[in-house]
């Protein structure tokens, strides 16, 4: 049984989205409709202001979804309140331009923030499970060392560990290289692609930098909110 005969991890049918209000309301997507399945690396290309990042969010639950149906796991996030969206929340991890650690937490106290949405971990099992995950980031002697004593590269494993530590069916991935040179880009995506795939995880990554799109399942394209293969 191959994984497009399997039910889609995200069926999204027809999104519109819109920003403002009145007469400063501007539609940003318009009818997007796409399904991504178990395991696919899909990557989203296109200009700055396509509408990508905003996709990225509904996808993920950060926003709801106003028009147009989006299914995550079979859950319907279309006018889903803010407790729908947290448990969302709990099977997607995410990794952002900006690494967005805490300067004022260890690695391991940033990982472990990945796990506290999740009420079933104690304490002990959270710094267990972060310490693993940044094991497998190759950072496992660098646990205690704040963000400040760690390079671009570093801090970006450090995001990726964080989004994974708690094995999300979804990774969604907003510009992950853009601060990194090309070879520690390639390193960050490369480590990305083996951990999601151990994990069975699916992802979804946002980029401009085309020397990373060989690791892709499928690309598609956004222009001016429109959505194209």
């Amino acid at each position: 049984m191959n994984s497009l005969s399997k039910p889609p991890v995200l069926a999204i049918q027809q999104i519109n989205h819109y920003f403002g209000e009145a007469e400063q309301r501007k539609q940003v997507l318009f009818d997007i409709t796409l399904n991504i399945y178990a395991g696919e690396i899909i990557i989203m290309t296109g200009p700055s202001g396509s509408g990508k990042t905003t996709l990225l969010t509904l996808m993920g639950g950060l926003r709801s979804v106003e028009f147009g149906s989006l299914q995550f796991l079979g859950q319907e996030l279309h006018g889903a309140n803010k407790e729908k969206l947290v448990q969302a929340r709990r099977h997607a991890g995410y990794i952002f331009q900006a690494h967005n650690l805490h300067g004022s937490l260890t690695a391991l106290q940033n990982v472990r923030m990945g796990l506290e949405v999740h009420q079933q971990y104690a304490p002990a099992e959270m710094n267990q499970l972060a310490a693993v995950m940044l094991e497998q980031v190759g950072l496992g002697e660098d646990q205690h060392k704040y963000p400040e004593h760690l390079s671009g590269g570093q801090k970006q494993r450090v995001a990726i560990a964080r989004a994974l530590v708690s094995q999300p069916k979804l990774l969604l991935a907003d510009e992950p290289t853009a601060a990194l040179d090309s070879v520690t880009g390639r390193d960050v995506v490369t480590l990305m692609q083996k951990l999601a795939k151990e994990q069975g995880c699916t992802i979804v990554l946002v980029t401009h930098d085309n020397r990373i799109l060989d690791v892709a399942d499928r690309i598609v394209h956004m222009e001016d909110g429109h959505l194209s293969n």
